[in-house]
């Protein structure tokens, strides 16, 4: 029984690896943790009423703009979160400049997940920043006047992300209906900030 299916390429090599349900298993009978889920993360899988209880699969499909890579990857199925593609994911939204990786909040691939329904996007998100350590977030607040002290980005609640094949005004106004937290319109630049903190704009 397949687990999970994770494609994650780097140009111009591309690697792709299946996930078994048995090995992940074995892993954790082994004692080794694989990710740390944030709390809103666990209440949103594990509550009945929530769309996270469903069986429906969730994957997403990711275009990094500073690193060229790329990642095909199915984070969520069978009412549960896959550790292991979780893991991937953090590593792929790991700070471009420093290298450091931090827990990505699994509500945040979800809000993406909605995000690729409410515009009926076929393109990947393009990504111009996930995760940011401190030391780069001191950095840009020192050259721009629009980065947070406390950024959400530092917490892995937080992306900057554009879309192919859907105007920045639909997709800043499909993050605004889904109400799942704080949306920040960057057209000069070209992206939308979508984060899993409370509900705001800018």
């Amino acid at each position: 029984m397949l687990f999970g299916l994770i494609r994650l390429q780097s140009n111009p090599h591309h690697m792709s690896r299946m996930l078994s349900r048995r090995s992940f298993l074995s892993t954790l009978a082994a004692g080794v943790p694989l990710v740390a889920l944030a709390p809103s993360a666990f209440a949103e899988a594990w509550s009945p009423a929530s769309p996270a209880a469903s069986m429906a699969t969730r994957a997403l499909t990711f275009a990094h703009t500073h690193t060229g890579e790329h990642l095909n990857v199915e984070y969520f199925t069978a009412g549960e979160y896959l550790p292991d593609a979780l893991q991937t994911v953090n590593h792929f939204l790991r700070d471009f400049r420093t290298g450091d990786e931090h827990v990505i909040d699994p509500g945040l691939l979800d809000l993406l997940h909605s995000l690729n329904g409410l515009t009926g996007s076929s393109k990947p998100f393009q990504v111009i920043s996930g995760y940011r350590s401190p030391k780069t977030n001191d950095m840009l607040r020192r050259h721009s006047e629009g980065v947070a002290a406390g950024s959400l980005h530092m917490k892995g609640q937080a992306i900057d992300i554009r879309l192919a094949d859907v105007p920045l005004p639909k997709l800043r106004n499909a993050a605004l209906e889904a109400q799942r937290g704080g949306v920040g319109f960057y057209p000069a630049s070209d992206f939308v900030h979508v984060d899993t903190g409370r509900v705001r704009h800018w």
